[in-house]
């Protein structure tokens, strides 16, 4: 850095190497050690890693927390210091809690995301390395082919076939071929072909080329946070609705039972203190240490089941999930594609076919893919043949041509002796030979005439129409077919010469069988109601057969050239009904997804290729594999260790297992706790004194939640994993409603018992009630966290002994010194035994209520009519 290189695509090579004090060798690996001191990290943004400071500190962002600590404060000035102390003692304490809970979230969550880490190539040393991308750093030589993400901006040494989509920075949908000539200094980003932009990944080619930027001093990086935001999904939807519900419901209760507090005349500090309590008490402050427990403990589950999480709250929507879209090639079938044969135009097996098909796979150097690995497979002699140049596949022409010079051509039944002279004339004249091999009807667009066995050439118009019908009559019997051609030239460039005026040779025939038991995976994924959808750029009839082999029935196909005469609104009305989607280009695939969306469908994607990275972000969770590329890793959520779906089904159950406990949860804010603070709220209505200090609604919410802290660790009844759930606030706010008001009646029971047949006075009164709320409350967790009946569902050891431990605390406090420092009292044994009879009772009647309530919710459920 002795120079600015701020328009490094303008230097020459040499002067760049000097600027960044480096060279061809690549650096030192002490020197790397020193920059990457230097120069940090090669990340977008620091990693939300939470020191323990920070995450301590964090546990009292809420709003309520912070006027609780203002109220103590205004207690301690006035004199009341006892008070101010056991506010202050309550609310450190439920933040340690929400701390150790978090802290151990983020440390198993931190272990996790080393599982998944990505590498580049780069020359250190004059050795080429793999190193972790992160680690690369200004002056790096990296070494790139298709699939890889590019790691910083960087300035092309060399290049060979090199094309870069570009479409995350510049918008442009098609890849740009890049080579390293010197540009001006005023080219426009989307025009500067030597240089390679962080973010970016290569579509094919090889490169090589000198990093000038790393982080967030790349062209990405300046609008990182633009470029890396992406839609709100379910959960976090459902999240936010829950949270405005509970806001609106406490803010009227607790606003209006400070009012009529005031206006009776009681003191305005102890109004504004119990109203403040209530608001604890109402707001579940411990949900987002839930969620991050909860999320945390799933991600270790799905890393035994061999899916590693790389967004947390995609578990949930993993879990959701309804519709999971993926490619067939080695998802559904083996995805090791077998050449079944090469021939000829009239359907026989040839040798020139064979041979031409070979050729052009052996010498390709854009990316690898399954097919030109198979078509290798066939090892033929590459002897006296040589590559002058290449055109790379892409999505859009779905060709890849090499222009060969040599021993290139056999004529179909030629003795070898023969073939060999032919190849010397065509040598001794000068003559090369372009091969062309891709999607059957893209190469006959470029073909005028076509060869048979015996050698002789016939115009393609006057065969089109057989050949087409021999490609559908291959498709149709489940094999993908390459049609191949080729054309003599003396050019010895491609650009020179076109791909046109060629001849068609033959079809290559291939096999890609299905994966063996994916036919009963796919049942067991229907059984969990997930509906698996295919998306494939393969044609509709070797679509339609793969999807009739795997077990598919009533196949309805959906091409992308059809797609591209659909509106946004008609894709959407039909995107119910389509199983396969054929023949659908790179860019159609986003589109497919963001519609399953927009009709209200959680929907996953599976993808690992080159193209597949919009689709990833537009899914509500984008799964790839680890032997996906770069570009489809980076992308993704959730990270495969095998491509296989029977992963992909436990996944599945570890993610509803996950909700299911995150529910358990919200269930138990919005049913007994919101039933106690609610008859509190009313009794202070009625009672010539408050029901409750707001000290002791403190110590209550705070032992009420230690067993619900352990919900996590719970078992999940089998039925909540059978089908997917979303949130639904209706559900919610019925369930609030129902419980609430169960909890309630049994509270002003005990309000009644305790007045009026007890006689109890003030002290024993807040005594009595609130044993009998944290017994009750504990104790009805056990009973509203299943749908069965509590003895036909046994509750995780760690919740049980939680809630043993919270009812011996609560029935010993009044008797010890603690008990003095908060006002309670000890009870006669009278008062005891009938607490515990209420507290029986409550339980007994919840599970009827229980019972009830799901049973109205089955028979309204099938009351309703299916959805159009």
């Amino acid at each position: 850095m002795s120079e600015d290189t701020a328009t490094f695509w303008s230097q020459p090579l040499e002067k760049l190497y000097g600027q960044l004090d480096a060279t061809k060798r690549g650096l030192e690996p002490r020197e790397a050690e020193t920059r990457l001191s230097t120069y940090g990290y090669n990340r977008l943004r620091e990693r939300q890693r939470a020191t323990d400071f920070r995450l301590f500190v964090g546990q009292f962002r809420s709003p309520i927390v912070l006027i609780l600590l203002f109220a103590a404060g205004v207690a301690f000035i006035v004199g009341d210091r006892a008070d101010a102390a056991i506010i202050v003692s309550i609310v450190l304490i439920s933040s340690l809690l929400g701390f150790w809970q978090e802290r151990g979230a983020a440390d198993a969550v931190a272990s996790l995301f080393e599982t998944i880490q990505l590498t580049t190539t780069v020359r250190r040393g004059g050795k080429d390395i793999d190193v972790p991308v992160e680690e690369i750093v200004p002056g790096d030589i990296v070494r790139l082919s298709a699939g890889d993400t590019v790691p910083g901006d960087c300035r092309l040494v060399e290049s060979s076939d090199l094309n870069v989509d570009e479409a995350a920075l510049t918008g442009e949908a098609y890849p740009i071929e890049k080579s390293p000539d010197t540009l001006p200094a005023d080219t426009p980003l989307a025009k500067r072909s030597n240089a390679l932009f962080m973010g970016t990944h290569v579509v094919s080619g090889q490169a090589t080329a000198l990093v000038v930027r790393t982080g967030r001093e790349t062209e990405f990086g300046r609008i990182s946070e633009h470029l890396q935001q992406r839609s709100t999904t379910e959960f976090e939807r459902g999240i936010r609705r829950f949270g405005k519900l509970l806001s609106e419901v406490t803010l009227l209760l607790v606003l209006g039972i400070f009012a009529i507090n005031v206006y009776f005349a009681r003191p305005v500090l102890d109004s504004f203190l119990f109203a403040l309590a209530l608001a604890v008490g109402l707001t579940p402050q411990l949900l987002p240490a839930i969620i991050s427990v909860n999320l945390a403990s799933g991600a270790k589950a799905m890393a035994c089941e061999r899916v590693i999480v790389k967004r947390l709250s995609s578990i949930e929507d993993f879990g959701s999930m309804s519709v999971l879209c993926t490619d067939k090639t080695g998802t559904l079938t083996e995805g090791e594609v077998r050449v079944e044969s090469a021939r000829d135009i009239t359907g026989n097996r040839s040798d020139r076919v064979r041979r031409l098909a070979y050729l052009n796979a052996a010498y390709e150097t854009g990316f690898d893919n399954p097919i030109d690995e198979a078509v290798r497979q066939l090892d033929e002699d590459l002897t006296g043949t040589e590559k002058l140049d290449e055109v790379p596949y892409d999505f859009t022409r779905k060709r890849l041509s090499v222009l060969l010079t040599g021993d290139t051509v056999p004529a179909d039944g030629l003795r070898s002796d023969q073939t060999r002279s032919l190849n010397n004339h065509r040598q001794a004249t000068s003559r090369n030979t372009l091969v062309t091999k891709g999607a059957v009807e893209n190469v006959l667009e470029v073909c005028t005439t076509a060869i048979g066995a015996d050698g002789a050439t016939v115009p393609l118009d006057s065969i089109r129409e057989d050949l087409l019908a021999q490609f559908e009559t291959y498709s149709a019997n489940g094999f993908r077919v390459l049609g191949v051609a080729y054309r003599e030239t003396e050019r010895m460039d491609i650009d020179e010469t076109g791909e046109e005026d060629m001849t068609f040779a033959g079809f290559l025939v291939l096999y890609d069988p299905p994966k063996p038991g994916v036919f009963d995976t796919l049942e067991q994924l229907d059984s969990l109601g997930v509906s698996v959808r295919i998306i494939t750029g393969d044609n509709r009839h070797v679509a339609a057969h793969v999807a009739k082999d795997i077990g598919f029935e009533d196949v309805e196909i959906l091409t992308g050239t059809e797609l591209r005469k659909l509106t946004d609104e008609a894709l959407v009305a039909r995107i119910e009904t389509v199983t396969v989607f054929a023949e659908i280009e790179p860019n159609q695939k986003e589109r497919i997804l963001r519609a399953f969306r927009h009709a209200d469908i959680v929907v996953g994607y599976l993808g690992d290729g080159i193209n597949d990275a919009p689709a990833l972000h537009a899914a509500d969770v984008g799964l790839s594999v680890d032997s996906g590329v770069d570009a489809a890793k980076e992308a993704a959520d959730i990270v495969l260790l095998e491509k296989d779906l029977h992963v992909l089904k436990r996944g599945v159950q570890s993610g509803r297992k996950t909700f299911a406990n995150t529910l358990k949860y919200v269930f138990m804010a919005t049913s007994a706790n919101f039933g106690n603070m609610f008859s509190m709220a009313v009794a202070s209505l009625f009672l010539p004194f408050l029901p409750l200090l707001p000290t002791q609604i403190l110590l209550m919410n705070l032992l009420t939640d230690i067993p619900e802290l352990t919900i996590s660790t719970d078992e999940v009844d089998h039925e909540l994993v059978e089908q997917p759930h979303r949130w639904d606030l209706g559900f919610i706010k019925r369930f609030m409603a129902t419980f609430g008001l169960v909890s309630s009646v049994f509270d002003f029971v005990t309000f009644g018992v305790l007045l009026i047949v007890l006689n109890a006075s003030v002290a024993e009164f807040r005594t009595g009630w609130a044993v009998m709320s944290v017994i009750s409350a504990s104790i009805v967790v056990l009973v509203i966290r299943t749908r069965r009946p509590l003895f036909r569902s046994s509750p995780s050891r760690y919740l049980i002994a939680a809630t043993i431990a919270i009812i011996v605390i609560t029935s010993t406090l009044p008797y010890t010194p603690i008990g003095t420092v908060f006002k309670f009292t000890p009870l006669p044994p009278i008062f005891l035994a009938i607490v515990a009879m209420i507290v029986l009772s409550y339980v007994t009647a919840a599970e009827i209520v229980k019972y009830v309530f799901y049973r109205h919710l089955v028979a309204t459920d099938a009351s309703e009519p299916p959805d159009e």
